[in-house]
This record gives structure tokens, C-alpha cells and sequence, in this order.
């Protein structure tokens, strides 16, 4: 029995989960600027229909990226109306935009990401890391965490051979890469006392120099890196392309082994879609292909199908999809169900099963390497403030989010 609120009738949902409602932490929404590979509208739809009650949108690869207070208003301009779900912001930290943080700040910014090497748009160069150990003190002052595409751009090679091969793509960006740049953030959060978070853990060798590392660093992995595994992906399969990229089953396996001692808090889907042409779908190209996953609305099923066979609960799922998210992101009403919170609710069967369609998907392109993939776990309904967001039968709700701000 879950008592909605005051004014609404309880309703007893049997033998089904409740869960506080998803939050995920990483998603790139892409608009304004490039709507054409994603939007608030289409992406708060697929949060919606798999769970998901508050994103935190990436501050690119939208035009312009989101690193003043003019691009945050602009942002949210454009997304004013079309939101189905509540919707937070990062900011971006670029060379030169270091006298813009204290007003994003202000403005009610999450945080701020940075990378280390290219991040694929010209918009979005990488900062060094002695830009970085400059503003780590500033970002501690202003109480808010560094998120880093941690990769050591030295290490990377370029792509040699049959660019159809992932092979040749996976030996380009290696996993000591990742693990020689994690190290260099470690030791920035020690030096300077800032919270750096770790995007998008790949490696067994990330969450080696990540163990044990103590309050300033924290790190989350994605559900493509817990469930695919590089053996597996055939050539010209660019639908797996990211960045860092899908590895060998011992990664993976180093992955879970860390989710279970908590050197990885979270799971987030850093869903970053793009349109057939851009993914190289024709070709097969990897080195061409852009690096993006496509996964907001199935999450919860990713994580739960290879998370329930390794004998791990609910609990433990409802802390890396909503409560470690949403204590990253600084949003207190967020990520768990009690008195005061927000009241956002997943309901879902844990036993439910069902086929990835990549056309039946509510994300702007079908294209996903889930495609055709059975998976456990159901959504049945989903409440937004104590309202009805989304059930099987009527669809999703809305739009009918909010913007939200850090705290």
C-alpha cells in the first residue's frame, strides 16, 4: 500500500516494486543547437516511459555549450513547456570560462564537467590539468563537484587498419589511458581539497586507482559497459561506439566487483544520441562513427537484467539509479521516498520481460545496441510530485516537469 499523497486514494499495487523515482545524472539532451540528434521534449519522454523522473542535462553538445549564465537562460528558455520530466543542469568548464562559475553557481548549476581530451565538438575544448588544479579551490568554495572525462590524451593512438574493426578502434584508446588520467584526478582532489567525479568508468584499470581513495573522488559506470563486452561486437557494429569504449569481459566483471565494494556509487546512462548518418551506420566506419550511446529509457532494465543474475538487491539498485545521482547533483528533494521528499515513484515488476525495439522507444532515433535484446524488468507506472507521469496503457503524461537548481 503506497499513500500518494493527501488528497488521493491509496492504491495497492501487490506484489510489484515502488522505488523513488530515477534520477540520472548524465544525459545529454543535445538542444538547442543540435535538436536534430535529440531534445527536451524527446529525451524527458523516454526518461519518463523507463522510469526516470529527473535528468541532469550535460552542458554540451547543445549550441551554445552550457558554460555562462546567458547560455544556461537561453537552455532553459528552450526548454520552457516541453519537459515531461524535472530537469537540473551542469555547467561546462572550458578554457576561458573560468570567470563564468560563480554565476552559474548562482544561477543554480549542479556542477561543472571538463574533459581532458577532445570531446568531439569544437565548441567544447579539453582543459589541462594545471587549468584544472587552478579551479578545483574555487569549485570546493563554491560547494559543488567537478565531473571529468577522465582519459590521458598522451596515451591515446590513432586508429590503424580496417576502420570497420572495433578492434582497431578498442587498441585506440587503451584502458591504461583511463587509468594514468583517474590517477592524475586523484591527485588533484588531494592537492586542492575540490570533489571530482568520475565520468563513465570503464576499466578495471580506472576502478583499481579508484579504490579506497577516500571522500574527494567519486566515480559512476554506465549499463553498455556492464552489459556488452568487446568480444562480442562485430564489425561495422558502430551502434556500440562510445567513448571510453566498450572493453573485454574482465573490465566488465572489474566493473561489477567495484559497484559491490562501492568504488563506483552510481549507474547513469550518459545517454548521447546521434542520427544514423553521424553514427556511420552505412559504412561501418568506427573511426569516423560519433562515439554515443542511446539508452535513457532502458536503464533500469540494462542495469537490472545483469545486476539480479550477480545476486545483487534492490536496494542496491535504488541507490546507483536515484539516490547517489541525485546527492551528486545536489538535488536534496530528489532519489529516495520520505517524509519531504518530492513524490516521485517507479512501480515496476522485477520479473517482467521484455524485447528492445528500437522504433517503440520514445528517444528521437531507434538506433541502439540493445536492439532485439531481452531484458528483465517492467514499468508500470510512474508518478511525478504525485501525479501520474506514465503507465503502459495511456503513455506518458505531460509535459509537466520542472527546471530545477542545485539544493
Amino acid at each position: 500500500m503506497v499513500e500518494i499523497g493527501e488528497s488521493t486514494a491509496d492504491e495497492d499495487f501487490g506484489d510489484l516494486v515502488v522505488m523513488p523515482g530515477l534520477v540520472d545524472s548524465h544525459v545529454h539532451v543535445n538542444e538547442p543547437g543540435r535538436a536534430g540528434w535529440e531534445g527536451f521534449r524527446s529525451a524527458t519522454r523516454a526518461a519518463a516511459a523507463g522510469g526516470t523522473t529527473t535528468i541532469v542535462d550535460m552542458p554540451l553538445n547543445s549550441i551554445p555549450p552550457t558554460i555562462d549564465s546567458e547560455a544556461l537562460a537561453f537552455k532553459r528558455a528552450v526548454a520552457g513547456g516541453a519537459i515531461a520530466v524535472d530537469v537540473a543542469f551542469w555547467g561546462g568548464l572550458i578554457p576561458g570560462s573560468e570567470p563564468s562559475l560563480e554565476g552559474l553557481v548562482g544561477a543554480g548549476v549542479c556542477g561543472f564537467k571538463s574533459f581532458l581530451v577532445d570531446s568531439g565538438v569544437p565548441e567544447f575544448p579539453p582543459m589541462s590539468l594545471e587549468g584544472l588544479e587552478i579551479v578545483l579551490p574555487e569549485l570546493a568554495r563554491l560547494g559543488v563537484p567537478l565531473l571529468l572525462h577522465a582519459e590521458d590524451p598522451t596515451r591515446l593512438h590513432p586508429m590503424t587498419g580496417d576502420p570497420r574493426s572495433y578492434d582497431r578502434y578498442l587498441e585506440s584508446r587503451p584502458p591504461e589511458c583511463e587509468g594514468e588520467a583517474v590517477g592524475e584526478a586523484v591527485a588533484l582532489a588531494a592537492r586542492t581539497g575540490g570533489h571530482i567525479h568520475v565520468l563513465h568508468v570503464s576499466s578495471g584499470d580506472a576502478t583499481e586507482v579508484l579504490r579506497g581513495t577516500g571522500s574527494g573522488i567519486s566515480a559512476e559506470t554506465c549499463p553498455h559497459y556492464l552489459t556488452f563486452i568487446a568480444e562480442q561486437i562485430g564489425m561495422g557494429a558502430t551502434e556500440f561506439k562510445c567513448a571510453p569504449p566498450i572493453r573485454a569481459v574482465a573490465h566488465r566483471e572489474a566493473l561489477w566487483e567495484a559497484l559491490a565494494d562501492g568504488t563506483l556509487t552510481m549507474v547513469v546512462s550518459d545517454h548521447s544520441p546521434a542520427p544514423p548518418e553521424l553514427k556511420e551506420v552505412e559504412s561501418g566506419d568506427f573511426g569516423a562513427a560519433w562515439g554515443g550511446i542511446s539508452s535513457l529509457q532502458i536503464r533500469l532494465q540494462a542495469t537490472w537484467s545483469e545486476a539480479s543474475r550477480r545476486g545483487f538487491g534492490l536496494d542496491r539498485l535504488s541507490n546507483w539509479l536515484s539516490t547517489a545521482p541525485a546527492r551528486l547533483a545536489g538535488l536534496s528533494r530528489k532519489g529516495e521516498i520520505d517524509v519531504g521528499m518530492d513524490a516521485d515513484f517507479l512501480v515496476w515488476d522485477p520479473d517482467g520481460v521484455s524485447e528492445v525495439v528500437g522504433a517503440e522507444l520514445e528517444h528521437r532515433h531507434p538506433l541502439t545496441p540493445y536492439e532485439g535484446r531481452r531484458l528483465r524488468g517492467k514499468v508500470e507506472k510512474v508518478t511525478l510530485g504525485g501525479q501520474t507521469l506514465y503507465t503502459p496503457q495511456a503513455g506518458v503524461h505531460g509535459p509537466g516537469g520542472r527546471m530545477l537548481e542545485r539544493g
